[in-house]
C-alpha cells in the first residue's frame, strides 16, 4: 500500500547556495510542441524557467516556436534552440522533459500490437523523435508525458525516468499493470494523476491527496511536468515526482482559495513557484 505522503520531505529539495554561479542550479531542456497542440510545451517551460538557471526549449514546429518567441516578451529566462541543435543541448542539460504537445496516434482504440495502424504522419514524427532521444541518452535524467506515452513502447524507458501519464496513456502503455509494478520493472519513477495521486518508484510509493477538482482544466498535466522536470535537474527522481505533485496540488488548492475551480493551467504555473518559496 503507498504511503501518504509527508510534507516535509520537501525540506530534502536541493536549494541554491548563496554562492553558487550560473549553470549550478540546474539546465533543462523541453522537447515539445505540434501544429495541433502549441501551449502544451510553453506552461512547461514557463514553470520549469522558475525552477531552475535556464531553460532550452526545444520543437519541430516552427510556429510552436514563433509563439515561443512571441512570449519571450514576458518570459525572458529561456532559449529557443534550433531544432537540428537539440541533441546539443540535451547534452548539457542536467534534466530533459519529452512529449508535451507532441500529437497522438488516431484513436486510442488501436490494440497492443498494431498501433502502427493508427499513425499518421505527424504521429509517427513523436514515435521517431522519442525513440530516437530516449535510446541516444539513456543515461539523461527523462521526464516522460503526453505525447510521447501515448506513441511508445515501454522498453524505451530509461532507468531512473518519471513518467506522467494521465489513465488513458498509463492503459496504452501498460494495460492493466498497476504502476508499483511497472516502476519495478522498468526502474522508473510513475505518476498516475487524480484526487489520490500515487507516485510509484521500486523503492516504494506515495499517496497524495492534497489538491482539487481545478486540477482537470486543460494544460495542469504540463504544468505538473514542467515542475517534475526543474525539480528533476537537481533532487532524486522519487523526491523530485512527489515533490511535483504535492507542490502543484498546493498550488491549486491556494488558488481554490481566492476563485474557487476557476482557475487556469496559466495561473497554475504562476502560483507553482510560489509555494514551492513557501513551503521550503
Amino acid at each position: 500500500m503507498p504511503q501518504a505522503f509527508d510534507p516535509g520531505q520537501l525540506k530534502k529539495l536541493f536549494r541554491p547556495d548563496h554562492d553558487s554561479k550560473g549553470e549550478d542550479n540546474g539546465q533543462v531542456t523541453i522537447i515539445g510542441g505540434s501544429s495541433l497542440f502549441h501551449g502544451a510545451p510553453l506552461l512547461s517551460l514557463k514553470v520549469a524557467s522558475r525552477l531552475v538557471d535556464m531553460v532550452f526549449f526545444a520543437t519541430p514546429e516552427k510556429s510552436v516556436g514563433m509563439v515561443a518567441e512571441q512570449l519571450k516578451s514576458k518570459l525572458l529566462s529561456f532559449i529557443w534552440v534550433p531544432w537540428e541543435e537539440a541533441e546539443n543541448y540535451i547534452t548539457k542539460s542536467d534534466a530533459v522533459l519529452i512529449g508535451p504537445g507532441f500529437m497522438r496516434f488516431r484513436s486510442e482504440k488501436v490494440p497492443e500490437g498494431q498501433r502502427e495502424q493508427g499513425y499518421d504522419e505527424a504521429a509517427k514524427l513523436s514515435r521517431d523523435l522519442t525513440e530516437r532521444f530516449l535510446k541516444k541518452f539513456p543515461d539523461k535524467r527523462w521526464v516522460i508525458d503526453a505525447g510521447s506515452l501515448q506513441v511508445m513502447d515501454a522498453d524505451w524507458i530509461p532507468k531512473g525516468a518519471i513518467l506522467t501519464p494521465n489513465s488513458k496513456e498509463y492503459k496504452i502503455l501498460f494495460g492493466e499493470s498497476l504502476p508499483f509494478e511497472i516502476a519495478k520493472k522498468y526502474n522508473c519513477v510513475v505518476v498516475t494523476k487524480g484526487a489520490n495521486a500515487t507516485v510509484s518508484s521500486p523503492q516504494g510509493s506515495f499517496e497524495i491527496r492534497n489538491g482539487n477538482p481545478g486540477l482537470t482544466t486543460g494544460g495542469s498535466g504540463d504544468t505538473l511536468a514542467g515542475t517534475a522536470v526543474g525539480l528533476l535537474a537537481k533532487n532524486d527522481p522519487f523526491l523530485a515526482a512527489a515533490s511535483a505533485v504535492y507542490v502543484t496540488k498546493a498550488a491549486a488548492d491556494e488558488l481554490y482559495k481566492k476563485v474557487g475551480t476557476n482557475f487556469n493551467a496559466d495561473d497554475l504555473a504562476d502560483k507553482v513557484p510560489e509555494v514551492l518559496r513557501k513551503v521550503l
